[in-house]
């Protein structure tokens, strides 16, 4: 199981420092890609929180990129850091062409245009 710690006092709230922990492991190496965490409500325990921060944290990392969520089968590493900050900048990009009116797919053909 990684190591992973929370400070209640400090004033960044608990779900993102439970994120923060659980990058910090996956850059370390400490969890690799498959890597299976420990059900929520274990890693709650651990870190003396709610499930519902875990919970929270977990579904930021899995909308990162960096987790998979997979019935019967747990949370698992899906992924690098590395990978994990392209995802989070391609949905950056994204939001940023659908604001300016542009539709997915002509967003695909710029970037293929571009790559």
């Amino acid at each position: 199981m990684v190591h992973l710690e929370v400070d209640k006092d400090d004033p960044v709230d608990l779900h993102e420092q439970v994120a923060g922990e659980i990058r910090r492991a996956i850059a370390d190496g400490e969890a690799n890609p498959g890597d299976r965490l420990p059900p929520a409500k274990d890693l709650a325990a651990v870190l003396g929180v709610n499930a519902n921060t875990v919970l929270r944290a977990l579904r930021t990392l899995r909308d990162e990129g960096l987790l998979e969520f997979r019935r019967g089968r747990g949370i698992s590493v899906a992924a690098s850091p590395e990978r994990g900050e392209v995802v989070r900048r391609s949905r950056e990009l994204v939001d940023y062409a659908r604001r300016h009116g542009y539709r997915l797919d002509e967003l695909i053909d710029i970037i293929r245009s571009v790559g």
